[in-house]
């Protein structure tokens, strides 16, 4: 005996229905891209501590030869 609720049971399909727009998450996001936004420049502060590190690594004392 043939099983008959197969046979009306509806198929199942897969319908792709168009997406609506993509909201941007940040609208201002795409303004900076736009314009080239850069990193900001170091500050005054870090730059000094980098001199200091620096001349703490150097060999202040003459070399004998």
């Amino acid at each position: 005996m043939a099983n008959k609720a197969l046979a009306t049971r509806q198929k199942m399909m897969l319908r792709v229905e168009p997406a609506p727009p993509l909201k941007p998450r940040n609208p201002f996001a795409g303004f900076a891209k736009a314009r080239a936004a850069g990193s900001h420049t170091k500050p005054v502060a870090s730059e000094r501590q980098a001199a200091k590190r620096a001349l703490k690594k150097a060999k202040l004392t003459p070399d004998d030869e």
